[in-house]
């Protein structure tokens, strides 16, 4: 990872994500990018003929509060020594990151789970699951403040489908970026149980032909798979979760229900997202 995209609606939870990525950056030498989406109704503010007409001095008026807003957000201690550069645009939030994050070439997004309220809402829940949804590249999500984001044991929680092998490798380069354990955890329901065997059989098919360092193969029965990826992440002391996405057919594929989403909202471990190729 070279560069991280944090999207920043100034509220307590992007400063949380903020503070996470200059960790990140710090520890392997990458830049940031800091990204405000002025998401202002198009009665207000049209960016179709922004910067004419009776529009230029309602955005010219957004662009500077939100200019100053930076410069206050820049000053956090956390950001000392770092490179940083911060972008402001008329966008709706969802679209802007995912574009943004093409243009930039980022190698991961970090963002909070939730947001202000009002004309500067970006992270609510619904642009946080279209991000993770959609995203090309891996998105962390952060929830609560992190005072160190030193990253020891990670869980990967799968169904191990030998299908989805090809992805395995850039969950592998995210953890081998911090030198972690990844703890391969597959969870048995009583509604979609199978024999610790198969299970192990699975795990181990999965990972066959890439070459793990530090790992442990975990096989975890629990009332549901959302129950068990949480119980097992709190008894080994777990940094971050990590899960695959299926894009725009959703996260459930990997498991039943909305497992994914509902991780990615509720957790308040870390939880980052890769999608799958």
């Amino acid at each position: 990872m070279k560069k991280i995209l944090v999207p920043v609606d100034f509220s307590k939870q992007a400063e949380y994500a903020a503070k996470v990525a200059s960790q990140i950056a710090k520890k392997n030498n990458h830049e940031i990018f800091l990204l405000h989406m002025l998401d202002v109704p198009v009665g207000v503010v049209d960016p179709a003929s922004f910067g004419s007409g009776n529009n230029a001095p309602t955005a010219l008026l957004f662009l500077q509060r939100a200019h100053e807003k930076f410069e206050e957000f820049k000053k956090l201690p956390f950001f000392d020594g770092l490179k940083i550069s911060e972008t402001v645009q008329f966008h709706k939030a969802y679209d802007g990151i995912i574009e943004e994050s093409l243009k930039r070439d980022v190698d991961l997004i970090v963002m909070g789970s939730q947001g202000a309220s009002g004309l500067e809402e970006i992270l609510v829940g619904s642009n946080t699951e279209k991000v993770v949804r959609n995203s090309k590249v891996p998105v962390l999500v952060i929830k609560e403040d992190v005072d160190n984001f030193d990253i020891k044991n990670v869980v990967f929680a799968s169904n191990f489908n030998i299908k989805n092998r090809p992805s395995f490798q850039n969950i592998l380069n995210f953890t081998q970026e911090f030198d972690a354990t990844i703890h391969l955890l597959k969870i048995n329901t009583i509604q979609n149980f199978e024999s610790t065997k198969a299970s192990s059989d699975a795990i181990r098919n999965f990972i066959n032909g890439h070459d793990l360092q530090n790992y442990t193969l975990n096989i975890y029965n629990d009332k549901s798979i959302e129950a068990g990826i949480l119980n097992f992440s709190k008894l080994i002391n777990a940094d971050v979760i990590l899960l695959n996405t299926h894009g725009r057919k959703g996260l459930a594929h990997l498991f039943s229900n909305r497992i994914s989403e509902d991780l990615t909202n509720h957790s308040k471990l870390p939880v980052a997202t890769f999608k799958l190729v």
